[in-house]
């Protein structure tokens, strides 16, 4: 049963009956049809394969179920590292900044040893996803659903792994 497999409710000992259960302590947290909601979509968002700042920016806004914050939050991380990454001004923004830093040609964080198709391919990748991830969130509401936003949070994280890769690899960049 889902209910006592992830704790809400656990057999009643010694009842001699074994379809006696009560509320757990975990259990009797989730008190309204929104909160269970909340708590059945967590288990779908795989916090400890995410990268540690997104699992600690994104985790608890995502468990509140405000899916479209902490998908908006999860992108502007990949864009403050980014643009710390890269040493760019606090107005290198958006797709530009990120055209910039994977520039095929000139980008700092471009792997010069990939070639160009792939070089090209990773700028539009960054440009895309702050494109149509973060920007319609930072000009309007935006419905996402929990499984949307777990497959948007997790594309986050792995951008941040491919940055951080760039940082330490500096021998091989532009």
């Amino acid at each position: 049963m889902w209910l006592e497999r992830e704790g809400l409710l656990a057999p009643k000992l010694g009842s001699g009956d074994s379809n006696w259960y009560f509320i757990t302590r975990r259990g009797s947290k989730v008190r309204k049809p929104e909160q269970l909601v909340a708590f059945q979509n967590s288990n779908k968002l795989p916090q400890k394969q995410l990268h540690p700042i997104i699992a600690e920016k994104v985790w608890a806004l995502f468990l509140r179920g405000e899916y479209e914050t902490a998908v908006f939050q999860a992108f502007k991380e990949v864009e403050v590292l980014v643009r710390n990454a890269c040493g760019y001004a606090p107005t290198d923004l958006g797709i530009d900044l990120m055209r910039k830093a994977f520039n095929k040609d000139t980008g700092q964080l471009t792997d010069m040893t990939a070639p160009v198709p792939e070089r090209e391919a990773l700028s539009h990748l960054f440009a895309g996803a702050i494109g149509s991830y973060k920007n319609p969130s930072s000009h309007r509401h935006v419905q996402i659903d929990a499984e949307e936003a777990v497959e948007m949070i997790v594309l986050a994280s792995h951008l941040l792994r491919i940055v951080e890769n760039r940082m330490t690899a500096g021998n091989k960049l532009g």
